[in-house]
């Protein structure tokens, strides 16, 4: 895993190329502490930067920007390729020659073959650009799922690319204006949807997508996307099904040169990877987790009962309010752009990276993909209640707007947004995973930007059962804009690798055709019936996910980074995290836009 960065066909009358892709470059460093490099092109008007993690074939023959023994194309890649080795030996059989034993070099060959169609064979996390020095042109694709950011901008003909939006804006060539659609995203959802950033044309390429430029001209294009087509599948079936494509991820997921630990919360998804970790796996296992001296959001014990259990190697830290006042700074200083999450995987990153790992693996997906979360049963509720309310248009509308404006609580004014909208998918979700309301968003906006606006975000929600809806916002919402973009940035401020065996293409690709009544049962039921290695005492146990006592910590040790909100003085500010996502975006702003 590293960081990478381009710019692509600049008019270099000034001869700045060079010093704007060492800033960028120099912006990416903490992802990648172990090597740099730059490729400048023959007519001086293309650079590509890359800083790399050494995890495969740790010589000097894994340097980056790779190119071509020809000099034609050269490759700027983050991420794994976790069926490289596969794909190597069929090159190797058509009369490829290796000079590496890196996944990199296989992305390189696979595209001087067959062009774009390289992505439909790449199973992994990926962002990457390829440039044809021949053609003068410019191929950039990122992995099916969103597991690797790639963000780009274009000025002209000159586009800008970048594994985070900091080091788009370190080569000097945006401008630094807010983007409204990016800032209503962020304030009503909590984390910035992709395809916007909170900068004003500066954009995330979607996941599942590639893009090619050519002369100032981009062509993208969607290769994949998720299908959650049922076919006849029977429950004890099923449990076979993911038990199988479970350990075979797992199994992929640990390709490496370099050790390979766990984050174990002591929920099902991390016990799940542990226990089929145990048996693709002959050495000692290590697994890393946080506590905290407020019981009730400690799971310290928990963690290190079921490392016990399977035999693993377990450091746990316990995080105090002091040291999570302490650690604060550096947190905020790693963000690249705002959320609400992300200060967790900060602070387990860290103690990862203390004890020596470059890799880790986590549970991150099992309850998108299993239906873990309440809002498979509560969103379809919603909308059958929408349904109902609008038979009489007039009521819902006025009940709607009633509750949107003078609701005694957060969750009320969202839930009035919801009602006063057609009924679907998309505004039910909105409306329970939501942060702030329509209203309150528009209110925020109007004090930040002086701009008034209109519109709410879409979301596409057409499959086969409510609960496959409900799966694919929460895959294509909650994880892939919040939960993966907050692992990739805080473990990658630490120079360590976050894996994702849950959120694997071939797995979900497996596992999607199982019927949602099955699939997505109530409790995670078809994985915890699947993986009869988790311990009955952990199945057992209510789901209580993994929360950090922000509420209190905010109340005291906290306090003096959370005062000054700047807020429209009628828009309450608990729960905590209204606070905390206003507070972190002041903090980004006065960083960001001088």
């Amino acid at each position: 895993m590293c960081g990478i960065a381009g710019i692509i066909g600049f008019n270099d009358y000034e001869n700045q190329l060079e010093t704007k892709i060492k800033k960028m470059q120099t912006a990416l460093q903490h992802r990648g502490p172990d090597d740099a490099g730059i490729y400048i092109s023959t007519d001086k008007q293309t650079a590509l930067a890359h800083t790399r993690l050494s995890i495969l074939d740790l010589s000097p023959a894994g340097y980056q920007p790779m190119s071509t023994s020809d000099g034609r194309y050269s490759i700027t890649f983050n991420g794994e390729i976790y069926n490289f080795q596969q794909l190597r030996e069929n090159l190797i059989s058509q009369g490829e020659k290796f000079y590496s034993q890196t996944d990199t070099e296989v992305i390189l060959k696979l595209y001087q073959r067959i062009g774009s169609d390289c992505v439909q064979h790449l199973r992994g996390m990926f962002a990457f650009a390829i440039w044809d020095d021949w053609e003068k042109t410019c191929f950039l694709a990122r992995d099916h799922l969103g597991i690797k950011p790639l963000y780009y901008y274009q000025l002209g003909k000159t586009l800008v690319f970048a594994s985070e939006l900091r080091a788009v804006l370190a080569s000097g060539l945006p401008a630094i204006n807010m983007s409204v659609e990016g800032l209503y995203g962020y304030l009503t959802t909590g984390s910035v949807p992709e395809p916007y950033t909170l900068i004003a044309d500066i954009h995330c390429l979607p996941a599942g997508n590639w893009l090619c430029w050519e002369n100032g001209n981009n062509t993208k294009k969607q290769y994949w996307q998720i299908n959650f087509t049922p076919e006849e599948i029977y429950p004890s079936e099923a449990q076979q099904i993911v038990h199988t494509a479970l350990l075979d991820s797992i199994k992929h997921h640990f390709i490496s040169d370099v050790p390979v630990g766990i984050f174990l919360s002591g929920g099902i998804d991390s016990t799940t990877i542990l226990a089929l970790a145990t048996q693709t796996q002959q050495s000692q296992l290590s697994t890393y987790s946080i506590g905290f001296a407020e019981s009730e959001y400690n799971e310290g014990e928990l963690a290190a009962k079921i490392a016990n259990h399977f035999g693993a190697k377990h450091t746990e830290y316990q995080v105090t309010s002091s040291f999570a006042k302490r650690i604060l700074p550096d947190f905020l200083k790693a963000v690249d752009q705002p959320s609400i999450d992300g200060f967790n995987t900060f602070c387990v990153s860290k103690v990862a990276h203390d004890h020596g790992m470059k890799v880790v693996l986590s549970g991150l997906g099992g309850d998108e993909i299993f239906g873990g979360y309440k809002s498979f049963q509560k969103v379809p509720q919603m909308v059958e209640l929408g349904k109902k309310l609008h038979i009489l248009p007039l009521i819902s509308q006025g009940l709607g707007t009633g509750l949107a404006h003078w609701g005694n609580s957060p969750k009320i004014k969202r839930l009035g947004d919801f009602i006063r909208q057609p009924p679907s998918f998309p505004s039910a979700y909105r409306s329970f995973r939501g942060i702030f309301s329509h209203t309150e968003s528009c209110q925020i906006i109007k004090q930040l930007t002086n701009t008034n606006i209109s519109y709410q975000l879409a979301v596409d929600s057409n499959h086969p059962t409510p609960e496959d809806t409900v799966s694919y916002l929460e895959l294509t919402g909650y994880m892939r804009n919040q939960l993966l973009r907050d692992s990739d940035i805080m473990s990658m401020n630490w120079g360590l690798e976050l894996r994702v065996p849950f959120v694997d293409k071939t797995l979900l690709e497996t596992v999607a055709p199982i019927p949602s009544n099955i699939r997505l049962a109530c409790s995670k039921k078809l994985l915890t019936q699947a993986i009869t290695e988790i311990p009955d005492w952990v199945v057992s146990r209510p789901k209580k996910g993994f929360y950090f006592p922000f509420e209190s910590w905010m109340g005291g040790e906290f306090g003096d980074y959370f005062q000054d909100s700047n807020t429209p003085f009628n828009i309450p500010l608990k729960p905590w995290y209204r606070r905390w996502s206003l507070a972190i975006l002041k903090y980004w702003l006065d960083r960001t836009i001088k």
